[in-house]
This record gives structure tokens, sequence and C-alpha cells, in this order.
């Protein structure tokens, strides 16, 4: 998904699961930041590098994929882009080291969401962001995963985009700078390299923005199903995704302690007024759906949907004295960052997976591993120290 998705139909999801502007607002900035949320930002503001959420091309670029390096890569992508959804998923006729990259392909639904929306739960409008995004992307990223690999990510040339009864081949060139054009259906994509562990073979590079695009039906063929061919229906699956939203967007606001968040959960009800403006916008036939998105949010609330500026926010953190830079809004996003990649870092390692990295559980073992992640721990004693006083 892009901008469009992660910010302006997430401000709506938001608005319309009860959220003030201001606060719809917030959960739609920090669900857009995920994607800009860099190494390269984080050593200008001098925040953790741990907390990267995405990485530019030329990080990846420079990106050591010798083991450690693909353990990086993995807990970045498959964290917040690509979140496996079963991390216990059965094959037969595979090797334990393919299994482990095939437990990796992302989809709805999963145990791993569940954990995602029932960890920010009373963690403020930062990290519900956050999940709001990996959320959104379970749908828009299903059938590939968050982990450099060509035997799971790559596919063939084998490409038609559905107009009703039509079938209509797509073709790839392979410079980023080219824009995709929809009149020649001549789109961008990586290209093939057949080193298993290429950052050309990460996640839906070889289906270039396809998967992006809401309007975006097409069938293809992907390398872990053995070039079978598989249809993708953007337009319903982007219209599923919102009314998910909207529903974990309520389940939080009501912040149930005693209940466990439910999958397959739909809000329909909230959109049945707005369904076939929705519908229109999800299946409009155009790169970016920014302005339909945004005209419908500002309907919805009657106030204004600033521009997304990725600056925001950055220099209250840098100007913030030491101990008060994890109170500001960039300073609870990163903790939340921490936090969503600490929990799938150690799921995916409970599944008996090195593809993330060793994970230590702290409440048991103590803290060890990289200084970033301390400071989840030093939340959780502030949290225990506020409900002793509140109590």
């Amino acid at each position: 998904m892009q901008l469009d998705f992660h910010y302006y139909a997430t401000y709506a999801a938001a608005f319309l699961a009860g959220y003030s502007h201001d606060e719809s607002l917030q959960i739609a900035y920090s669900a857009q930041f995920v994607d800009c949320c860099t190494r390269t930002i984080l050593k200008k503001t001098g925040a953790p590098l741990s907390a990267a959420t995405t990485q530019t091309q030329a990080e990846l670029a420079d990106a050591d994929t010798d083991f450690v390096g693909l353990q990086d890569i993995t807990r970045i992508w498959a964290s917040f882009h690509f979140l496996p959804a079963d991390l216990y998923a059965e094959r037969k006729g595979c090797t334990k080291r393919y299994l482990r990259k095939y437990r990796l392909i992302c989809g709805p639904n999963g145990a791993l969401l569940r954990d995602t929306v029932e960890l920010v739960r009373g963690k403020g409008v930062e990290a519900i962001g956050i999940a709001m995004h990996v959320l959104a992307d379970t749908w828009a990223h299903r059938y590939f995963a968050g982990t450099p690999s060509l035997v799971i990510n790559n596919t063939n040339n084998h490409f038609y985009e559905l107009i009703g009864n039509e079938e209509i081949k797509i073709t790839f060139a392979h410079n980023p700078l080219t824009p995709d054009d929809l009149e020649t259906r001549h789109f961008t994509s990586t290209i093939h390299q057949s080193d298993e562990h290429s950052v050309m073979n990460l996640g839906h590079g070889r289906a270039g923005h396809l998967p992006d695009y809401s309007f975006m039906r097409y069938k293809y063929m992907p390398a872990w199903g053995e070039y079978r061919e598989i249809v993708k229906d953007n337009p319903a699956e982007y219209l599923n995704a919102f009314c998910q939203m909207i529903y974990a967007l309520k389940w939080l606001k009501e912040n149930p302690d005693d209940k466990e968040f439910s999958l397959n959960c739909y809000d329909e009800d909230a959109i049945r007024p707005y369904k076939e403006e929705i519908e229109g916008i999800v299946s409009k036939r155009q790169l970016d759906a920014s302005d339909d998105w945004k005209a419908f949010g500002e309907k919805l609330s009657g106030e204004t949907i600033p521009d997304f500026d990725i600056e925001v926010y950055q220099k209250e953190y840098m100007d913030a004295e030491e101990d008060a830079k994890m109170g500001t809004p960039f300073g609870k996003f990163i903790t939340a960052a921490l936090s969503q990649k600490s929990m799938v870092t150690n799921r995916i390692y409970e599944s008996k997976s090195m593809l993330a990295g060793v994970s230590i559980d702290y409440k048991v073992d103590g803290f060890k591993g990289i200084r970033d992640f301390a400071l989840l721990l030093k939340r959780e004693e502030n949290e225990i120290i506020r409900e002793l006083i509140e109590h």
C-alpha cells in the first residue's frame, strides 16, 4: 500500500471508528510514517537506529546479505510490511530451510495480527497507527514474504490485468526512475537475480507496485506456488482491510483488557452509508487515490486533512531534553516500533526459525542484546510504577 491508503484512508477509518479529528490525524500520520522511518532519518534525529521500520533503496543496496544482514532485513520487513500469516504452516516434500521461509509468507487474519493489535492496547495513537499499517499491508502484500528469497518471492512473466472478462498482458521494465504507465500497462519491478538472497527478491519487488494499487485485479504465478496461477483481487481486499481497520480501531478504543481481539471481523455496518463511494475509490483506475480518500475523509469530519509532512514531530524530539525525548510523539513512535519489531522477532524465534535472529525473553532472562531495546524494559517499569500510584 502507499500514502493514499496508509494516510488518508486510515484517517477515514479512525474517524468512522469514533476517534476525534486530531486523534485520527495522529493515527494516520503514524501509519504512514512506517513507510518513512529509515535509519537515515533516525540517524539525522539522533534516535535509536534499531527503530527503523523501512529501508530506502540506497540502504538496501548497501545492506549486507550475509546471515546477520539478512536477519536485520527480515526483522524490518516481516514486522511491519509482510506480517507472516502462519508461522507453523505445514508443507509436504520440502526441506526445513525452505519451510521456514515459506512460513514467512504474508497474509491476513493470522495469529500474529491478533498479537499486533493486542500489543498496542492502551499504548497511544502512535502505536495504534503502526498496528493499522501492519494490518492493512497483510491484505495488500498477501502471498509475498518479508525476507529476500528467490524460491519464495520470485515470479515469472505471466502477469495479466483483469478488467471485466478481459485479460490484458502486463509487462515490466526495471528502471526505478520510470513511472508506471496505466495506458500501456508497462510497470516497474526489480530485475531478476538468481541469487537466492538478493534484495531484488525481497517482498513483492518482482511484481512491482501492483500489490499497492487498490484498483488492480490481476493474475500471476509465484515461485512458492510452483508457478501455478493465482488471482489477486485488490479492490475486494482493500475494502476488507478498510472494514477490518474500523473494527480493530473500535476494539482498541473500547480497551477491553479481558477480551481477545477477534480475527475475520469487519465493520461493514460503519461503511454502509458510504459503501458505494468507497468501492468507487478503491476500484478507480489511478496510480494515486490520495485526492479521493482525502475528499472522503474531509466530508466525514468536516475538517481539513493536511498533506502528510515527514518532518512533523522530528524537531520537537531533537529539541527535547534527553529524559523527555521518548515522551514526544516521535519518541512514542520509536518505542512502539521497537515493541512491534521485538514481538514479531520473538514469535519467529519461538517457531524455531533463525531468519529474524535470536530473541530473548527479558522478563525471564533479564535484558540482553541490542541496547536500543532496553527502552521497552524502561517503559514497562514506568507502567508498573504508574499503576501502583493510581491504585
